[in-house]
């Protein structure tokens, strides 16, 4: 979540009660209820419809689904994922310079809520539509809903850290609620039916979002630092016509048979390796970034290289390990039987019950607490145990009596759990304190490129998934991530005397 530090609007005309001043919502400012009623729905749609997609794409033909292979679904899923996050980037530019934070956010939950009900229509085109709105709306949403989230509070509020932690619990609510739905829906009425339920959550997102728009601060239509006019009329010309020649580009390109969906996913691939290549390049070279700057920039491209390590293992959750427990996984605990897709929901449920309990012990260790660089090597460990966790009972042939027990699959979403609040907390708070001041705004979506990166290096190695034994598979990609954590903790030393001031 973006910490960014942006001034509190004055007290507005009439004598309503500015942010700083409003406890209404657990001491917390009212405007925190709205975005995060809009947070539970949006990830309920979005963790909701990934739950399922991934067994969607697999599914045969005759059971309505696309029929791909299970290396190929993984593979076509793992790309939507970088589409995702490196349109992200392009959002908060949009916001900042065009459309401003609230309209921002609210024409992104459009695009989202309109590609859900366009993926509802049972047909092989409108999935793809609605996959391109989605990740289009979601690239819009994400990074300014959570920048709205900062402006709630003066930069010295001291109810802020608690108000990220509100928020952060309502992304795991809605991670927690929407694949139990989306997945009965899937499993029992078909997957149309679940991404319909996907479609109704994001509209009532957005009906509480424009209900709560009083409460919000700089909920005002024009862009924090908006184009000129004329510059802004060449700039939307520009979109409109990029996108317009994109798609008609890619259209021909696919009728001919030259793109297809192998070398659309390598492109995304190539893409999410070379933008966090140039954004480093722009950064080190800018003669904005002074040296003591430049310095603290180093650490972060080991910090970047972590969590692009550990987000490569916890985005299987949606892809491989729905694979695994929908072929190789038993579906009953305690005598309760439930879809496959319900996994994902173990996920939410670990990182709302855990998120308090770690943030408890961090306040009661106070100083003596582990340092950043520490709690994020401890969560790519923890990601990489995760894979390790399922070698030993992957050792099976998947056959129907030899199905694994559902418990492996949720102690490994306990471990991802674990790890995706030590590594994510640490990681965005030290993101805005190394990012130099003349990129100060662009600090999250330096982030989000490291979950685009993951996506994208993830589409290609998925592919081994049906050529390699499960065991060989997920023990190799456990194994490196645990590599990967060890030698963050290594460099610990290093990272305390360059990460100044992230203690």
């Amino acid at each position: 979540m973006s910490r960014t530090e942006v001034e509190i609007e004055p007290e507005e005309p009439g004598g309503r009660t500015s942010p700083q001043d409003d406890t209404a919502f657990f001491g917390q400012p009212k405007g925190l209820l709205t975005l995060s009623g809009l947070e539970v729905w949006e990830r309920f749609s979005f963790l909701g419809m990934q739950a399922i997609l991934v067994l969607y794409f697999a599914d045969t033909l005759a059971r309505g689904g696309l029929g791909m292979s299970a290396g190929t679904a993984a593979s076509v899923s793992a790309a939507y994922g970088t589409l995702v996050y490196l349109v992200s980037v392009a959002g908060g530019w949009l916001a900042d310079r065009i459309l401003g934070s609230y309209r921002a956010v609210l024409w992104g939950g459009v695009l989202i809520a309109c590609g859900h009900y366009a993926m509802a229509v049972p047909t092989g085109t409108m999935t793809w539509v609605g996959l391109g709105l989605i990740s289009a709306g979601t690239g819009l949403l994400k990074p300014n809903a959570a920048t709205m989230v900062g402006r709630l509070y003066a930069t010295d509020d001291d109810r802020r850290d608690a108000g990220f932690a509100l928020y952060y619990m309502a992304i795991n609510i809605g991670a927690f609620a929407g694949p139990l739905i989306t997945g009965w829906l899937g499993d029992h009425k078909g997957w149309h039916w679940g991404f319909s339920a996907a479609a109704i959550g994001m509209t009532l997102g957005l009906i509480q979002y424009v209900l709560g728009r009083r409460h919000l601060a700089g909920r005002g239509d024009a862009a924090e630092f908006a184009l000129a006019p004329g510059s802004m009329r060449r700039a939307v010309r520009l979109i409109v016509a990029g996108i317009v020649v994109a798609a008609v580009t890619a259209t021909g390109l696919a009728l001919a048979g030259l793109l297809t969906m192998d070398r659309f996913v390598d492109l995304l691939t190539l893409v999410s390796v070379a933008a966090p290549v140039v954004y480093f390049a722009v950064m080190f070279a800018s003669p904005r970034v002074t040296p003591e700057e430049r310095g603290r920039l180093r650490p972060y491209i080991v910090l970047f290289l972590a969590s692009t390590v550990f987000n490569f293992i916890l985005f299987q959750a949606y892809s491989t390990m729905m694979l695994l427990a929908s072929t190789n996984a038993g579906t009953t605990i305690l005598g309760f039987d439930f879809p496959a897709s319900w996994y994902a929901s173990a996920l939410g449920a670990f990182e709302v019950g855990l998120a308090p309990v770690v943030a408890a012990l961090w306040v009661r260790m106070g100083h003596r607490q582990p340092h950043a660089s520490h709690k994020i090597a401890a969560g790519v460990v923890l990601g990489g145990l995760s894979f390790l966790l399922l070698v030993v009972p992957t050792g099976g042939n998947g056959s129907a009596d030899h199905l694994m027990s559902a418990w492996w699959i949720v102690g490994s979403y306990f471990l991802l759990g674990l790890g995706d609040i030590l590594l994510e907390t640490s990681g965005m708070s030290a993101t805005t304190k190394l990012a130099p001041v003349a990129f100060a705004g662009q600090t999250m979506s330096l982030w989000f490129l490291s979950l685009a990166l993951a996506n994208g290096i993830q589409a290609q190695t998925v592919k081994l998934y049906d050529d390699v034994s499960h065991p060989a598979y997920f023990g190799v990609n456990g194994a490196i991530a645990v590599a990967a954590g060890l030698a963050v903790l290594a460099a610990g030393p290093w990272l305390r005397r360059t990460m100044h001031p992230v203690h």
